[in-house]
């Protein structure tokens, strides 16, 4: 990578990190409250499940990838 730019990847990590945060955030609530959605398989709680994924990949992306690194 040329010194000035920043990869792609950076804001790819940084926006899983905000959608995996707001959809982990809402699968926690829905454990909190008990207020779940109206679906078959509720009970898997698929929000936290992806909701975490996505902030884990989110995470990686952006510590990776994150301006400043000498690599």
């Amino acid at each position: 990578m040329l010194s000035g730019h920043i990869s792609i990847w950076f804001f790819i990590g940084f926006l899983l990190t905000i959608y995996g945060a707001l959809i982990m955030g809402y699968g926690l609530f829905e454990l909190a409250t008990g207020l779940t959605a109206n679906v078959i398989l509720a009970g898997l709680h698929a929000p936290v499940w992806w909701g975490g994924l996505l902030l884990a990949l989110g995470l990686f992306y952006s510590l990776r990838f994150r301006p400043g690194r000498n690599s």
